[in-house]
């Protein structure tokens, strides 16, 4: 997808394999013809480091709602939200790596920013452009309010508390804004074209002056409000470096490095000095949360963000390999898919669902919660306070089983984001 996701590098599975079958195990077989089928599929031009970055920021978000928000069974019998930040704060740097929302904007620019260019040489219109975006977008998210609003619609049939309801409605809904600021910007990719480096340093700065306003005022009523303008302004800065980086404006290693440490010696002042909370999600009772509204903090992380990822772009492109590399040569004279064609292979599955799976990854985590709630009773790291580190040991042993219902809600939802990609590529 422009601005979430490039072409797809995968053919359809009726494409010729470029490689003979390995004479092994069958599926072992069947297994590296795929691989070397998606390697031979992906245009020579791809930059695969991108899809590798998106697929790593995509992890990260899902992993960071299931480990670091907790749904409790309360004494009164209603679900709420909790989190285990708010218990133990020692758990604060698993928010730094588990908060990657700057690299998918860093990402979704330069994404933007090379398709608008592209499509301009054959289709000047703006509005059919943007159409096909939005289509890729609105559409899977469409079907996932469609699908709760009748869950919801059976939940309060059934009597459920309506305490209860909103937990979940919320849990599901809330990460939707990402879509919307997404929007804004994606419409906004003409302009961020023309001057990106420039409108970065001012959207920085909307965010630096709106920030010392909140400090100025003890947080007052109106500044708060005037303060969510910073949820765009905040997320336009990664972005707009992601249009730099399209431009070739990062083809040294020097602006990276200049970026990952400054932005981590801000982050560090900001939190040490400036008052800043030093995690980088919410935190349930904090008096601050550095994403709602977007707070500077967040802002000068991201820049680290951004410099780290241009920094290991290098390393990943050798890592999962160059477009169209030919299959290893294995013992015996049979060609296999090497470990770096395998990497690839995943992060291009990945890249073909990723709206799919930031969709539908909180819904397999509720629906895990809920029916094992009805089944068994109160189980421990999934409706019990997160407030002990048992807790976090146990939570990793349910995230296969998240895995595992999130897998199977892909494969059930996966062709709607499919059939977005197909009737973009009619119109084009």
């Amino acid at each position: 997808m422009a601005d979430v996701r490039l072409r797809p590098p995968v053919e359809p599975l009726g494409a010729p394999i470029p490689a003979r079958v390995p004479t092994g195990p069958r599926i072992a077989g069947r297994l590296h013809a795929l691989v070397l089928r998606i390697d031979a599929a992906t245009p020579a031009d791809r930059d695969r480091a991108v899809d590798v970055l998106r697929a790593l920021s995509v992890v990260g978000v899902v992993l960071g709602h299931w480990l670091v928000t907790a749904v409790t069974l309360r004494a009164d019998g209603h679900l709420m939200g909790d989190s285990p930040l708010r218990h133990m704060p020692a758990l604060t740097p698993v928010s730094w790596v588990l908060q990657p929302l700057a690299l998918f904007f860093f990402v979704g620019g330069r994404v933007a920013a090379q398709g608008y260019a592209t499509a301009r040489t054959a289709r000047p219109e703006y509005g059919p452009w943007l159409a096909k975006r939005l289509r890729r977008l609105l559409r899977p998210a469409g079907t996932l309010l469609f699908l709760w609003m009748l869950v919801v619609l059976g939940l309060a049939g059934a009597g459920v508390a309506h305490e209860t309801i909103s937990t979940l409605l919320n849990l599901v809904v809330s990460p939707l804004w990402f879509l919307l600021v997404f929007l804004v910007l994606t419409a906004a990719t003409p302009l961020v074209r023309r001057a990106p480096g420039r409108i970065a340093v001012v959207a920085c700065a909307v965010v630096a002056v709106l920030d010392v306003a909140h400090f100025a005022t003890g947080g007052v009523a109106w500044v708060e409000t005037v303060r969510n303008v910073n949820v765009l302004a905040g997320w336009l800065v990664p972005y707009c470096l992601g249009a730099v980086w399209a431009a070739g404006g990062f083809a040294r290693r020097r602006p990276a490095a200049l970026l990952l440490v400054t932005g981590l010696l801000a982050t560090a002042a900001l939190i040490v000095w400036g008052g800043y909370p030093a995690s980088m999600v919410g935190v349930p009772g904090a008096a601050m949360s550095n994403l709602n509204p977007l707070s500077l903090a967040a802002v000068t992380f991201g820049l680290a963000q951004c410099g780290a990822a241009l920094l290991l772009s290098g390393p990943l492109r050798r890592l999962v390999g160059q477009p169209g590399a030919a299959a290893a040569q294995a013992p015996g004279g049979r060609r296999s898919a090497t470990p770096g064609q395998f990497a690839w292979a995943l992060v291009a599955l990945m890249n073909l669902s990723v709206i799919t799976i930031f969709l539908w990854h909180q819904t397999a985590m509720l629906s895990t919660t809920a029916v094992t709630l009805a089944l068994t009773g109160p189980l421990f790291g999934l409706h019990t306070a997160p407030d002990a580190w048992a807790w976090v040991l146990v939570r990793l042993l349910w995230v296969p089983v998240f895995v595992l219902l999130l897998v199977a809600l892909c494969r059930a939802f996966q062709h709607v984001e499919g059939d977005s990609r197909r009737s973009r590529n009619k119109a084009s």
